[in-house]
């Protein structure tokens, strides 16, 4: 069983109301990127993956919190059936599958933390997990930007962690094998993206 579009935009709405804050145009934007990539991805339902990138940070609904919304994410996707989103609500933070790459604080439970480790080590991913991943690095809450605007966004909050730089690489080739498949850079689908990296 999967969302559709509306099941999700509403799940969105509820879950910003919430916990109002800039995760949900992030997460709409998010959501865009994945639509306009898998859109010229043979295989790919567009669809889907904007659903799925429109629901990656879901887990933000429940307060501020750090890596805790990776496992309330997957909880809230997983009560409602919703398997894949759930994935994605952990597997979009790591590209490299070691928790230990995380760059976040596990305000967690022990048993929390070891189901997530467990979770992420045994994980399957295919093209809709690594294209949340990408587009997770291509969109502040204003709008589309290039990989490293985001990087430094992200480490500017979170600090350089001892994989900072094996997460870069990674998104970098992830972002690589997807032109491969569409036959352009990425950013050529992303309206607005120079203007709001480089302002």
């Amino acid at each position: 069983m999967e969302p559709n579009r509306q099941d999700a935009e509403l799940a969105l709405k509820r879950a910003a109301a919430s916990n109002p804050g800039a995760w949900e145009d992030h997460s709409r934007y998010v959501a865009a990127a994945c639509e306009k990539i898998a859109a010229r991805c043979e295989g790919m339902s567009s669809e889907r993956a904007y659903i799925l990138g429109l629901l990656h940070d879901i887990g933000r609904y429940a307060g501020v919190t750090s890596e805790r919304h990776l496992i309330d994410g997957y909880r809230y996707c997983m009560e409602r059936g919703w398997e894949k989103a759930a994935q994605i609500c952990i597997s979009h933070a790591f590209m490299i599958q070691d928790i230990k790459t995380s760059i976040g604080t596990f305000d967690v439970s022990r048993e929390d933390y070891l189901f997530m480790e467990k979770f992420v080590a045994d994980a399957v991913y295919d093209d809709y997990d690594r294209l949340v991943q990408l587009c997770d690095s291509l969109a502040l809450p204003t709008g589309f930007c290039i990989l490293e605007k985001r990087f430094v966004d992200v480490t500017l909050r979170y600090g350089v962690h001892p994989a900072t730089i094996d997460r870069w690489k990674k998104t970098i080739e992830i972002k690589e094998a997807f032109e491969k498949k569409i036959g352009c850079m990425v950013y050529e689908l992303l309206p607005g993206v120079a203007e709001n990296s480089f302002r």
